[in-house]
């Protein structure tokens, strides 16, 4: 059944959601089985994507003191976690940045701010920032902040930003769970205001906050539907004080099968291991051959990351081309 629908993708077919939940199912029936899906997942990422490898970092522009109860997060303000807060960094910081990765060979830069959405004064000043970023390098331009509408989506874009991320988190059922002080809907639409701007759009979930398997499949084709070709896929970090502090780190093999299934069901799209990525003992090579072809690389938002140098080193390798996809 495995390698039929392997096939049948490669022919052009999507599969339902019914065959994602028998892949998952037959991917538990032993390490054998979990293997064929791997394997098979990676067949179908070579024939989509080749061996290109998309690779970008993050700089946490503004931290902390965020309004949004989202559970898992360190710089919500609902939480008394040790997270620094921070106002928007200056300028140079950023630029300095832009062209340190730039060096490194790192193909995009996003600049991600905490909380709902950014004042107009805020937004103003990250608009300079990113018209400076775009004319002294020539690293692509990825911005995360919020839910902005389609008018400062239009400003960003005419800045120089080429892409916007708003993480889904989880499926439409399970959001409730997360978080009370925004809905799905909200986030949806912001995707969607973005990308009438002309933005592209990276968008997906963490792993690891109470959801059900057939939550993790339901939000791939929630993504699926909305066109969506960059996903970064995070395993939650619990972190001290927040709701889900003794939340169970979900293992490599579970990550494995879950990449695997989503490969299925988005054959050509950029799945980007993010958060969390440094708890697993070999940094996600494994993944990066179940499926996966992405990554943020160096630090996260609040937490360690992985060094660009090892990154680049394990890609190459393993025969991946660093590459825009």
């Amino acid at each position: 059944m495995i390698n039929k629908l392997k096939n049948q993708i490669i022919n052009g077919h999507y599969i339902t959601t019914k065959e994602a939940l028998e892949l998952l199912s037959a991917s538990l029936l032993s390490e054998e089985h979990l293997h064929e899906l791997c394997e098979a997942a990676n067949a179908i990422r070579r024939h989509f994507c080749g061996n290109k490898f998309d690779l970008c970092t993050i700089i946490n522009g503004k931290c902390g003191r965020c309004s949004e109860d989202c559970k898992y997060c360190a710089q919500s303000s609902h939480y008394p976690t040790e997270t620094e807060d921070y106002p928007l960094l200056e300028k140079k910081e950023f630029l300095d940045g832009a062209k340190y990765n730039e060096k490194k060979g790192i193909l995009r830069y996003s600049i991600v701010t905490s909380g709902r959405t950014l004042t107009d004064e805020e937004l103003e000043e990250l608009c300079k920032c990113y018209q400076c970023l775009h004319e002294n390098t020539q690293i692509s331009l990825c911005a995360s902040h919020g839910l902005l509408n389609y008018q400062q989506f239009l400003k960003l874009k005419n800045a120089g930003v080429v892409r916007y991320h708003n993480n889904l988190e989880t499926s439409r059922r399970n959001f409730p769970n997360i978080c009370t002080t925004h809905t799905y809907e909200d986030k949806i639409s912001a995707i969607q205001a973005a990308h009438k701007a002309g933005l592209s759009i990276c968008s997906g979930g963490i792993l690891g906050l109470g959801e059900t398997r057939e939550d993790r499949i339901s939000m791939a084709f929630e993504l699926r539907g909305l066109g969506i070709k960059s996903i970064p896929i995070n395993i939650l970090n619990p972190i001290a004080y927040t709701p889900f502090e003794k939340n169970e780190i979900i293992s490599e093999d579970e990550v494995r099968r879950t990449v695997a299934v989503f490969r299925f069901i988005l054959p050509d799209a950029a799945l980007r291991l993010a958060g969390g990525r440094w708890l697993l003992a070999d940094k996600g090579q494994r993944i990066f051959l179940s499926g996966a072809n992405a990554a943020i690389s160096g630090d996260m938002l609040t937490t360690s990351g992985i060094l660009i140098d090892h990154d680049m080193k394990m890609l190459q390798e393993i025969g991946y081309e660093v590459s825009q996809l």
